[in-house]
Parts: structure tokens; sequence; C-alpha cells
């Protein structure tokens, strides 16, 4: 296991030349989007060291996070392969806040781990804390076969997550499964505590939810049960109330809604689903992968709140791009109507892409503290040559009735750095924040990607063949709360438009690992 302490990085000036045209190109644009710190403050926490020649590297991909005490624990996928999965899994953890980091990679679990393990792939990583069984856990695929079968595994940390052991099986059914997410519930008051839930799709089975529950610190799963309506799903993201009752906002397979349902029981019977809001996604230029999935978080009292990109403000979805909205419950079934996130001003262009939402649970109702990482392109009018992705981060210390003005964490990134998947090129399916509860720092997780060794791109774009000199890797940088308190950037609510042209969707959407 390394250690990686914080450290910034520099931009080297070496004319005068090279110093206006960064100045200009900084003026221009603060003139159209919110303060930029971009390569000032990123602390890297890992990078891809495999090299098995089958897929990209180095390329790291789709981090997820979770916080507890003082401990951050980040999981991401690395080494991405073209057509689904990664050479195996990987972890960068702090003790203190995110100050500083340790990473390693997941054992037992790939034919490229150490030591090995039995799945040639594995992919979509989530990672929770049992609070009462003191085991932090990291949920993952394991990919058996581009085709399938996959399975559902889970890998415990009983260190604090310094270390974890060797994968324990939820789900071997044979089945292609897809779009894992654990949680557990650390509330020592509930009747449920100590209970975790691992939600996934049967994509074998058109996408049918599932839920496996374990009692005993991931030792142990149940056999998975659905919904009484047998949902078509992807992208779920389960959440436990202080009462007990877990509540999963997800996508229907279609990716045209946001649904919700929940278990009062312990997961021992789970609802119907039930509709919280529509979907529109307008798609998105430069053959970037980026499916519609929520990101969903909880705070003190149980309310749930949930992101993702919806072009309704945008002209009724006739201008081509993409907002940040939110919706927000105290059930599960009950929610509000959608608000849109003032990351940018209506009609600008900008495009916004695959959240990362963040609640401090210490915090609730109309003083809950959020942080939002993004990724976005400045315009719509651009081709998989001139796009430029950055990434962004906005933050709300009131609930997200008003928000922070906006800030460039990294970017701009020319798609071609980055690895490219039969769905497109890929940065992640989901991004990840985590606030340390009662911090006044966010910890926004992302992937950073810089112009491969041999230009112009990462990977092969005419045969999908893979690279091994690309430079796409896991970062962090703390992302300030305070600074909103008066904050004058309204969240904008509006119904429904009946006038769109979403694009339309396949019957069942296969994320693909």
């Amino acid at each position: 296991m390394a250690v990686i302490s914080r450290h910034r990085w520099r931009i080297t000036i070496t004319t005068v030349f090279i110093l206006a045209a960064l100045i200009l190109s900084l003026v221009l644009a603060m003139a159209t989007r919110a303060t930029s710190h971009a390569a000032e403050q990123l602390t890297q926490i890992s990078s891809d060291p495999y090299t098995n020649p089958d897929s990209n590297h180095k390329t790291q991909v789709e981090p997820d996070t979770f916080a507890f005490g003082n401990t951050i624990v980040a999981t991401f996928q690395s080494g991405r392969f073209f057509d689904g999965g990664a050479s195996n899994i990987g972890f960068a953890t702090s003790t203190n806040g995110g100050e500083t980091w340790k990473h390693g990679f997941l054992p037992s679990s790939t034919v490229n781990a150490t030591p090995p393990g039995p799945y040639p792939r594995a992919s979509d990583a989530s990672v929770a804390f049992d609070a009462k069984h003191n085991v932090w856990m990291i949920s993952w695929l394991g990919i058996k076969s581009p085709s399938g079968p996959v399975d559902v595994l889970v890998s415990r940390s009983t260190n604090g997550g310094l270390t974890f052991g060797p994968p324990v099986v939820v789900n071997a059914s044979g089945d292609f499964n897809d779009k894992n997410w654990t949680v557990c519930d650390d509330t020592a008051s509930s009747p449920f505590y100590g209970n975790c839930y691992t939600e996934f799709d049967d994509f074998t089975k058109l996408n049918l939810v599932q839920m496996s529950t374990s009692t005993n610190g991931g030792l142990t799963w149940g056999a998975a049960k659905t919904t009484p309506d047998h949902a078509c799903v992807i992208g779920g993201q389960p959440l436990v109330q202080p009462n007990g009752t877990v509540i999963v906002p997800i996508d229907d397979c279609l990716e045209t809604a946001i649904l919700s349902f929940r278990s009062t029981d312990g997961g021992n019977t789970w609802s119907k689903t039930v509709l919280a809001a529509q979907l529109l996604n307008d798609g998105h230029p430069g053959a970037i992968r980026s499916p519609d999935l929520p990101s969903a978080e909880i705070d003190k009292s149980g309310r749930v709140y949930v992101v993702w990109t919806d072009c309704r403000f945008e002209n009724f979805c006739n201008a081509g791009n993409n907002d940040l909205l939110l919706i927000s419950s105290a059930d599960g079934i009950h929610w509000t109507l959608p608000k849109r996130i003032p990351a940018n001003p209506v009609g600008s262009g900008v495009d916004d892409l695959i959240p990362g939402l963040a609640v401090d649970r210490s915090t609730s109702g109309s003083s809950a503290h959020l942080g939002l990482v993004y990724y976005y392109f400045p315009t719509i009018n651009c081709t998989f040559s001139t796009c430029k992705l950055n990434v962004g981060f906005v933050s709300s210390i009131n609930g997200g009735a008003t928000w922070s003005s906006a800030e460039q964490l990294a970017g701009p990134m020319n798609l071609r750095w980055l690895p490219l998947t039969t769905q497109g090129f890929m940065v992640a399916d989901y991004l990840s924040t985590s606030i340390v509860p009662g911090d006044d720092d966010a910890t926004p997780v992302f992937e950073v990607a810089r112009p491969p060794d041999t230009p112009p791109s990462c990977s092969n774009l005419t045969t999908g063949a893979p690279g091994q000199d690309c430079h796409q890797a896991t970062f962090t940088t703390p992302e300030d709360l305070v600074q909103i308190v008066g904050g004058t950037n309204p969240a904008t609510g509006g119904s429904t438009p009946t006038n769109t042209h979403a694009k339309a969707q396949s019957l069942v959407r296969q994320t693909a690992y």
C-alpha cells in the first residue's frame, strides 16, 4: 500500500507568450463561467498501475465515496476495457478528513490482482460503512465474460478501510447482473441497526430490480428480492433513514423517469415503485459516455435528495443542453417538484452531466449542507475532436434553496484523452462527493485526464484497441461549504414541459458495467 500526501498541481510558465495566452483563456472562461481554480489545489489519490495489454493504461474511471467519522473511502475502476469492466478495483482512504490518503487495490478479485482472483474483469465499485460491525465494504461486479455471467460481490475491511479482504458473494445466479450499490443502517436506535442492503439489476431478466440484505457485516447475504411490480430499473442508490426505512431512488430502465421504492421491515419486503420525477435528457455532445443516472444522499432527519441532468428548463428541451435538477422527499413516496440548480444561466449553452451529490448527515432541512461535483461542456456546439470537458462544483448550506457560484475544478480535457468504450469516451457513469459530518469542507472525487504519451488519443479511435500510455487518474480537492452564506443564486422550479424532443431510449438500457 502506498501513501499519497496532498500535493498541488503547478503550471510552469516558460515564456511571456504562454503566460499571455493563459491569462486570456482564463479571462474568457470567467466571462461565461464562475470562478476557476483548475490546476490549483488538486490532490491525486490514485493511478492505474496495471500493464495487462488488453485494457487501457493508465486509466481510472467511475469513483464512489463514503464518509463516516473522519474517514473517507473512495473506490474506482482501474484499467478500463473497451467492452466493459476494468483490470481491478482500486481504493483510497483518508483517516483525517481528506488531508492525506493511502491507496491500494482489491486482493483476490481479478486475474490482475495480488493475489490473483477468479474474475477476468471487475466493475461498478461503490463503498459503504457498517457502524455496528465496524466494517467498510466495497461492492463491485465480478465479470466472467463481457457478455456475462456477472456476479455481485463485496470486499470487506475491518481495519478502517486501510486494507480489504477477499470478496464475499452477494449474488452469483449465473445471470448478467449490473449497477450494484450498497448501503448500511448506521443509526444505533434503528430497529435494523447493522443491516446492509445491496441493490442491483438483473439484465438477463429485463433489468429486474434486485435487493439483497446482510445482517452480519457483509459476511453472508440473503436471497435477492424484487418489488411487487417487478420494476425494470438501472442505477439505484439506496439510503437508510434514522428509523430504519430504506429508500431507493432509481432510474427506470428506459432512463425516462426517476422512480423510488422502499422497505420498512429491514429488507424482508419491498414496496412497488412510485414516480419521483420525469427524466428528460437532451443527450450530450462529443460521443461521451454519460447515462443519466441519479445521485442520491440523505440528511440527519432522513430527507432524501436526488440530483440528475435534465433539459426541461432549456427552452423545453429544444436548446440541446442539460441542467442539474434536484428533488427531495421525507418518505420516499411524496417528492418535491424538480428545481434547477443554477450552476450556469438558462440559455448559456453549457451542458452539465454526471453529477455526484453529497449531504452532510449532521445537518438537515433548511440548514442542510450539500456539495455537488459534476462534469460540463462549456458549449454543446462541439465534436469529439473539439469538445472540452471540465469538472465543476457547487454547494448549498440551506438545503438547496440557494447555491454558490460554480467553480471549475479541472479541465479542459480533450475527449480523445479519455479511454474509449463501446458507449463512448468514459470518465464515469457516476461521480461522488462526501462530507465528513460537521466539516465545513466537501470532498469531491473525480477523474482528470491529460494527453497520452503517444498522441493524439488514449485508445485507437478506429478499432477501440487499448492504449498503454494514457493518463487518467483519480483526484480530489477540499471545497469550502461556508463561503455561500447569504448566497443569491436561487434554485428555480417549474412544471414538466409537454413540448419536448428528449432523445428516445432503447427498450432496456444496458449500461454495460
